[in-house]
């Protein structure tokens, strides 16, 4: 009515009256009567909250791990908040919700930055190992920030909850420590069976030498048997060497052979020629035609025809018409057939 209006808070909030631009009333729990175009109330919960946070880092060894935890904090200075964050209400009894989403991420922030110097200095092992290390770091940087102090908050506790690998790493930790596992077991194994193995090399051992002196023998004759072979080898070398001169002898003989036959034919071929050229030598000066006379007796009609047109042959010069009829001609090929 007029203007005058009555407001109620719980004991878990911190109340700040102002009017006209001074602080009227402060503290928690507060009911009262106001003159609302005169008056602003500032209303901050003061009660714990816990925010969850999750963030990544790079370890010495350059791998990546994610960090997950919570941040328990509670407002202890709610005026110094007021100056920082605006927490008036609106319609009575509503603030700005958004204002818890800022102090969250500041508290993040403020967080990742504590831990970051400290993960890169950690391998990726000593990392997932280190939880709670960084938990105190994450307590130590967020208790020592200025912005914190600012913001009129403290850290109550810091939890992590996880230091994770990525999940191809995370595997190949698995199997390096599945491996480790399954070394010791089989160190284990080999321990149980050592003295079993022991007994086992000396019978072994002894087999062995038992085996390298049979082998031992055996070269020896392998050895022996290759010398005989090697000596057969060269009997039989010796041998054919003796049958190849053998060879070589007789086709020497067989040239020589060949050579005087060659001789002795053309000896015998000169004298057939010596004795041809002097039985014929007496003939070689005498006229054809004194020849073909002294054989006249055994010279037909034939003989003579052919021998006369020889004649006219070589007088042809001499000719001027000569007739030579198909009669002629006829006869003298049916007596040639």
């Amino acid at each position: 009515m007029f203007g005058i209006n009555f407001i109620k808070f719980d004991a878990m909030t911190h109340v700040i009256q102002f009017s006209n631009g001074k602080i009227k009333n402060e503290g928690r729990g507060l009911s009262f009567y106001y003159y609302a175009p005169t008056t602003s109330i500032a209303a901050i919960p003061i009660s714990s909250r816990d925010i969850q946070f999750i963030f990544r880092e790079t370890t010495h060894d350059f791998q990546k791990i994610a960090i997950q935890g919570q941040i328990t904090y509670v407002i202890t200075d709610p005026k110094q908040l007021s100056l920082v964050l605006d927490f008036t209400l609106v319609n009575k009894q509503q603030y700005k919700e958004d204002n818890f989403e800022k102090i969250n991420q500041r508290l993040n922030n403020e967080a990742q930055t504590s831990t970051s110097k400290f993960i890169q200095q950690l391998d990726l092992k000593s990392a997932i190992r280190s939880a709670k290390e960084i938990g105190e770091r994450i307590s130590e940087g967020l208790t020592n920030s200025k912005a914190i102090k600012h913001l009129g908050v403290e850290v109550i506790n810091v939890d992590v909850i996880a230091v994770t690998p990525t999940p191809e790493m995370a595997k190949a930790l698995e199997t390096e420590t599945r491996e480790e596992l399954q070394k010791e077991a089989d160190q284990a194994i080999y321990e149980r069976r050592n003295f079993a193995v022991e007994q086992e090399r000396r019978i072994r051992e002894s087999e062995l030498n038992t085996e390298i002196a049979v082998q031992e023998k055996e070269k020896q004759i392998q050895e022996k048997k290759a010398e005989i072979k090697i000596k057969e080898q060269e009997n039989d070398r010796k041998i054919r060497e003796t049958k190849i001169e053998a060879d070589v002898s007789i086709e020497q003989s067989q040239t020589q052979l060949t050579q005087m036959r060659v001789e002795n034919l053309k000896k015998e071929a000169d004298a057939k020629g010596y004795l041809l050229d002097r039985t014929l030598s007496p003939y070689k000066d005498f006229d054809w035609k004194m020849l073909m006379a002294m054989n006249a007796g055994k010279m037909d009609a034939k003989d003579n025809i052919a021998l006369a047109f020889r004649e006219l042959a070589e007088n042809s010069h001499k000719i001027e018409n000569l007739n030579i009829t198909p009669d002629l001609l006829q006869s003298l090929l049916q007596k040639s057939k």
